[in-house]
């Protein structure tokens, strides 16, 4: 007995769902169907391509709400203290998940009190992939979690990835190396570093790259020029304030996040050094920040931008392929760095020595 097919409100669109029940199929096998997926019987898929044919349906009209087949819920979570690097990694993560047709869900959560927890919440809410950006991409218990109720994530910019989490990142180290290496090309041997928070793996990675590069170069790499910073502004003031207050101070100043770098800059200015003719600074990230200060910061380019559209790219394969059958392998993206030289770099100022008339009258000066 042929079933009787439910009417539609005269002059609506078709749904997909109307083709589901057309074809007394589900609405997956519809989607399946309609993006040309292998996994459908040909006898299946004659029936879903009739019932779009009598329905009138267009794939293309309706494709972007699939009565809850294509649509996505994604969780991003964030406990990062840089607003400038939360900003550029809300614009990559919006616009990949806007074209996806994925519910993007923001949380903010404490790495060390209530990530889990934020974690819970939002797989409880039907969540099916959840984003990790530093310092978050770096923590074991929340890796734990998402393993526990298998759901699938990516670390955002993490020095440290695991085997059951996928990963997009640059080389830290090398990133930092190449900075260091380009600070003593301007002819600076007394360079101080201040390094990003503990709890994030890429800090000690950055920090090893400086000093591996200043002992390449024979050039000591002394305790008292690393000063300590939790990637904030506020812990940047301190730190620079340290290094600036050392009996001898350094020619240049590499912080490891452009906030920390920003900081430097303005506790320069403060003690009266010109940047960069007394004191180079130079950061890492080249968020928006690097070019709303004075001057303009010289800067390793982290492509957030770029690492937030590859994870959402990334999670939505992954969850796509699981939707379908299939588990995809989790994969490891590593993006490239740019050094990108702006106005707070400069070889160090030849300081006078002595000063002297010369035999026209003229005062000279001696140069070290």
């Amino acid at each position: 007995m042929k079933q009787r097919q439910p009417r539609r409100q005269r002059g609506s669109a078709p749904t997909i769902s109307d083709v589901a029940r057309a074809a007394g199929v589900s609405p997956m096998t519809v989607s399946r169907v309609i993006n040309g997926e292998s996994n459908v019987r040909a006898k299946t898929r004659e029936a879903v391509n009739a019932a779009i044919q009598a329905l009138g349906y267009t794939p293309n009209r309706a494709a972007r709400s699939l009565a809850g087949v294509e649509q996505i819920n994604l969780g991003l979570l964030y406990s990062n203290p840089s607003a400038a690097y939360l900003s550029e990694l809300l614009v990559g993560g919006l616009e990949q998940a806007s074209r996806y047709n994925v519910q993007l869900i923001v949380e903010k959560c404490d790495v060390e009190l209530d990530a889990e927890d934020v974690a819970y919440r939002l797989i409880s809410r039907g969540v099916e992939g959840i984003l990790l950006p530093p310092p978050l991409s770096d923590s074991p218990r929340l890796v734990e979690v998402l393993e526990t109720t298998d759901t699938p994530a990516v670390a955002i910019a993490t020095s440290r990835p695991q085997k059951n989490v996928s990963a997009v990142s640059i080389d830290d180290y090398r990133a930092a190396h190449a900075m260091t290496r380009h600070l003593i090309s301007l002819g600076h041997k007394r360079i101080g570093f201040i390094v990003g928070d503990s709890n994030q793996v890429a800090s000690g990675h950055r920090l090893q790259g400086y000093r591996d590069a200043l002992c390449e170069a024979g050039l000591e790499a002394s305790d008292e020029l690393v000063a300590q910073g939790l990637f904030t502004y506020r812990s940047g003031l301190d730190a620079a304030e340290k290094l600036l207050s050392l009996g001898e101070i350094p020619t240049a100043i590499f912080a490891s996040n452009d906030d920390m770098a920003a900081a430097t800059v303005a506790v320069a200015h403060s003690c009266g050094l010109d940047v960069p003719g007394d004191l180079s600074v130079c950061g890492f990230d080249d968020t928006a920040l690097a070019t709303t200060i004075w001057p303009e910061l010289t800067t390793i380019h982290q492509p957030i931008i770029e690492m937030s559209r590859a994870a959402v790219d990334l999670l939505v394969k992954k969850i796509r392929a699981r939707r379908a059958g299939r588990e995809e392998a989790c994969r490891q993206l590593l993006l490239d760095y740019t050094l990108v030289r702006r106005q707070s770099d400069a070889p160090p100022r030849r300081r006078p020595l002595i000063k002297a008339v010369g035999a026209s009258g003229t005062p000279e000066t001696r140069t070290e």
